[in-house]
């Protein structure tokens, strides 16, 4: 037998079969990524969009919502001060301090967790810009280190009109909290925002973080020496954002942020001080919202369990940490009897027919924040019916998630221009109405009314990334602009997705690669 020629004895060439394998291997893995349930990537992109619609003020030339132009040119000129700016916090166009204050928070605390799987996903600097809109407004709104403005518009004149942002004729009446007029829990949530996005701009804008740091100092120590509810002071606003649960958890949230804005001591101790009498180990709270702030504070505060330098106050942490693990717990049905949020038959966590979503999206916030810290720590949640681990927690999380992308028994997304099938008729003065830059004619008052709030067409502009209101306690849900219960989207519902979104795509992305590496060294 004659031996073959093998000039460099490395055997017949193996090429043509690696590139069919790595052919095989790329078509496999391009199948698992189009056969994804839920796009987290889409959800991710639209929910940074939302913030684009809600703008107010002069609108900037990178503006991606198209059907936006300038509105509130004029906010403030009445009392002498540029108010121009912030956000519009749902379908009218009231500027309210405390729900814009709780979204830049909400914005900032997900990006400082996530900060990574968001700028993996390509969406940090759309982020960064959506914390900054707000920002920027509260720098302008904070005219001297006792006096902040807290509202601009008045929502019942706001709403006896149906008009698009760019044609308001409401008034444009603002109101302040000063030093004869406090109002505590308003200052605390607006330190909050601007010490947590004082952290993320530190490495990127060091003087504008110094400068949100340097507001959020003097609004605490503001909020803190003349206290009160701002609901007492600004009357106009307790029809609407009433704060029930008071002052306190605001005090103790904004120096929980503040703490973890410069690491200055006084702020833990008045965190560790004033958890009994302020609340912050009293409360078994099972929401998380706008108005209260007790579980978010409960579960950053059980984080400093593991550093060593906070031992000597381990026993009032394990208080908080007890606190917080109420929460989970009742989020996951494992608290002791009629100590559990609701659920709907579709598995729907449900706190109020107006606007539950809100609650729905902060809880799933908090569940994904949870859990990680769970698994850092190698540890497991302890509930009256048993113990759970933190893939469990994620697990409930997502399901939440799911079902607001699209996995309910109405088959419909509630995360707007997400899927095939979302709500058309979002209750929304600008999406309602034609865009005006496609109709720049005045239109009334009266005649947003009569020519489009009535009428039963789907809206002409889509609020791409809005989360609405959503379904009823048994999963209904009526797709009608006057079911403003239900169709109605507000800032901090969607602000807590932003995370959520970016965190499980990260966890789909890494299992993708995972399950695509495997298959080509079994292929191999």
């Amino acid at each position: 037998m004659r031996k073959t020629h093998n000039k460099h004895h490395f055997g017949p060439s193996k090429i043509p079969i690696l590139l069919q394998h790595y052919s095989l291997y790329l078509s496999i893995c391009t199948i698992f990524t189009s056969t994804q349930a839920f796009d987290y990537g889409d959800a991710l992109s639209k929910s940074l969009l939302y913030f684009e619609a809600q703008r107010s003020g002069r609108i900037p030339y990178n503006q991606r919502v198209t059907w936006r132009h300038h509105s509130g040119l004029t906010d403030g000129l009445e009392q002498g001060v540029d108010l121009v700016g912030g956000y519009y916090d749902a379908g009218d166009h009231v500027k309210f301090g405390l729900p814009m204050a709780f979204t830049v928070t909400m914005l900032s605390w997900g990006a400082i967790e996530y900060w990574q799987q968001i700028a993996d996903a390509g969406e940090l600097e759309q982020t960064m810009e959506a914390i900054k809109w707000g920002t920027d407004y509260f720098i302008k709104a904070h005219t001297s280190p006792n006096v902040l403005w807290a509202e601009v518009g008045d929502g019942d004149t706001d709403h006896y009109c149906w008009q698009r942002p760019e044609d308001m004729t409401t008034s444009r009446r603002a109101f302040k909290i000063d030093d004869n007029n406090p109002g505590s829990d308003l200052a605390g949530e607006t330190a909050a925002a601007m010490a947590a996005a004082s952290i993320l701009f530190r490495k990127t804008n060091p003087h504008y973080s110094h400068l949100l740091l340097h507001h959020a100092q003097q609004l605490f120590e503001f909020g803190d020496k003349y206290r009160g509810n701002y609901d007492a002071s600004v009357g106009v606003v307790k029809s609407y954002y009433a704060s029930v649960s008071g002052y306190m958890d605001e005090l103790l949230w904004a120096a929980m942020w503040l703490y973890k804005a410069t690491d200055n001591e006084q702020y833990f101790e008045y965190i560790i001080s004033k958890a009994h009498t302020f609340g912050g180990i009293g409360w078994s709270i099972s929401e998380f919202s706008w108005d209260v702030k007790y579980a978010g504070l409960q579960i950053l505060a059980s984080k400093f369990l593991i550093e060593e330098k906070h031992k000597k106050h381990s026993d009032i942490l394990e208080q908080y940490r007890s606190k917080a693990e109420f929460y989970i717990c009742s989020c996951l049905n494992k608290n002791y009897n009629g100590s559990n949020v609701e659920r709907t038959p579709g598995g729907l966590l449900y706190v109020r027919k107006w606007n539950n979503m809100q609650y729905v999206s902060n809880a799933a916030f908090l569940l994904t924040v949870y859990s990680d810290f769970l698994q850092n720590t190698n540890h497991k949640l302890k509930c009256h019916d048993g113990i759970i681990d933190h893939e469990e927690i994620l697990s409930f999380a997502k399901s939440q998630v799911h079902y607001i992308l699209g996995s309910n028994p109405m088959n419909m997304s509630y995360l707007v221009g997400y899927g095939p099938r979302y709500p058309k008729r979002v209750h929304h003065r600008g999406a309602s109405i034609v865009s005006y830059k496609e109709n720049k004619g005045f239109i009334g008052c009266a005649q947003g009314y009569d020519n489009w709030y009535s009428k039963e067409i789907p809206n002409p502009n889509v609020l791409v990334g809005a989360l609405v209101g959503g379904p009823d306690l048994e999963d209904n849900f009526e797709d009608q602009r006057y079911n403003y219960m239900q169709t109605e989207a507000c800032t901090y519902n969607t602000a807590p997705l932003v995370a959520v979104f970016a965190k499980l795509l990260h966890i789909e992305n890494q299992k993708l690669i995972n399950d695509c590496n495997s298959l080509l060294v079994a292929s191999l």
